[in-house]
């Protein structure tokens, strides 16, 4: 029998250990032959491009010849303003990668020897840097779409009289959410969060081009899906695939996202259900990739992603 790839030694061409092992200077160096790749290493100034700086080595920092103003190895990017040393970036990314179904900022705070907080905005910045790396062009081919909901669990009670059916909208929370998904067979995944499964209609005109074959079950919001695509559906109370139709790659999308949700995450929060999602969806896209592929590949999403406008600053926000 064929060995399954992520068994492979193909598939581990990187250990936390020799990340763990690099010097101060060594991540330094890392980090900085990976953001000015294009110049060999030599720093590039953030602000207006120019690749003529004059070099700190007291202070670590840059100066730019041309308009004169000092930057940092992270200046621009993704983790501007950061407080730790630049190894701590390296081994969180290492770490972040090695989660198959996650990795949760209370165990990843442990790892680093960091406080919680930290340890969740950095998560999220890599994350956020990720869902930017998504390309904008439609998806095309066999398209597979399915909604699943998450978040807001309702516990049930004790009694077997007083529990009420904890589907109906009158017994939710309001905070649960359902993430429609968009999946090429053998290609990209496109996730949304929306309130209901039938809003998602109108994201899929918008991302699936007319000429694809579209896969869905037999809910009847995706009767609307026939005036512009050739659909094609699955009864699911008959079968999970007739030879003609199914949505097992969406599944199987889905069944990621719950796993990080109900053993590593616990609990998601709805106002950033998108957030992780998108995160899954990187993950399915490329766990054919090695380890030391994915971490170069979050590495250059991160030092090419502007400073966020939303987790800069987060806990200073929340406390006011």
């Amino acid at each position: 029998m064929a060995q399954h790839f992520l068994l492979s030694s193909a598939a581990k061409t990187l250990t936390i250990a020799k990340v763990a092992r690099l010097s101060d200077e060594e991540a330094r160096e890392t980090f900085r032959h990976i953001r000015w790749a294009a110049t060999g290493g030599k720093p590039v100034c953030p602000h207006c491009s120019c690749g003529d700086c004059y070099t700190f080595t007291k202070r670590l920092i840059y100066k730019c010849k041309a308009c004169e103003k000092q930057f940092s190895l992270t200046s621009g990017t993704i983790f501007a303003s950061r407080k730790l040393a630049v190894r701590d970036y390296l081994l969180a990314i290492a770490i972040f990668v090695n989660g198959a179904k996650g990795y949760a900022a209370l165990q990843l705070s442990r790892d680093l020897g960091v406080q919680y907080r930290t340890a969740y905005v950095m998560a999220h910045k890599i994350r956020e840097a990720l869902a930017a790396e998504r390309t904008a062009d439609k998806l095309g081919g066999h398209v597979e779409v399915d909604g699943g909901y998450f978040g807001g669990y309702v516990k049930p009670a004790n009694y077997k009289v007083d529990r009420v059916d904890r589907r109906r909208l009158e017994n939710q929370t309001g905070k649960r959410r359902v993430v429609v998904v968009m999946r090429e067979r053998n290609g990209r995944t496109l996730p949304f969060v929306f309130k209901t499964e039938a809003q998602g209609v109108a994201a899929i005109f918008a991302n699936v081009r007319s000429d694809a074959i579209v896969y869905a079950d037999e809910a009847t919001h995706w009767d609307a899906l026939h005036t512009r695509f050739l659909t094609k559906r699955i009864n699911h109370q008959e079968a999970y695939s007739d030879g003609e139709a199914c949505t097992n790659q969406a599944e199987s999308f889905f069944s990621r996202l719950r796993r990080a949700e109900i053993g590593t995450h616990h609990r998601i929060s709805g106002k950033y259900l998108h957030a992780y999602a998108s995160e899954m969806a990187w993950r399915e896209d490329n766990r054919r990739m090695s380890n030391g592929e994915q971490y170069l590949t979050v590495i250059n999403a991160a030092l090419a992603h502007p400073k966020s406008s939303v987790w800069a600053g987060y806990w200073n926000r929340k406390a006011k």
